[in-house]
């Protein structure tokens, strides 16, 4: 199943730094979150977009994760002739993850 069917997400910036935090919908989810949303996997899924190093953070009193990912867009707002500088797309990409559904969710 896709990630965005047990949570959703928000993202920033800061200058070519992205910040994407995955919230469960459910916090019986977040266990699901912490054993296949890892930072080698989010490192993966952004390979040739995200050259830097990729860090998660672990909220569990929220149920979520948070990435922040080094070198993620290209200089930065002022910088990148992206069309999408502040890197929003992101999140949605990260939500299209596919991971294995857990017992509550099969």
């Amino acid at each position: 199943m896709k990630l965005r069917e047990i949570a959703h997400s928000r993202t920033g910036d800061k200058g070519n730094i992205s910040n994407i935090s995955v919230i469960a919908y459910d916090a019986r989810h977040y266990r699901l979150l912490l054993e296949q949303v890892t930072s080698a996997r989010v490192r993966a899924l952004f390979a040739g977009v995200v050259e830097g190093e990729v860090v998660r953070y672990e909220l569990p009193n929220i149920s979520a994760l948070n990435f922040v990912m080094g070198q993620a867009l290209g200089g930065g707002v002022t910088r990148s002739l992206a069309l999408d500088a502040h890197g929003k797309s992101l999140s949605s990409a990260l939500l299209d993850l596919e991971i294995e559904a857990g017992p509550d969710n099969k």
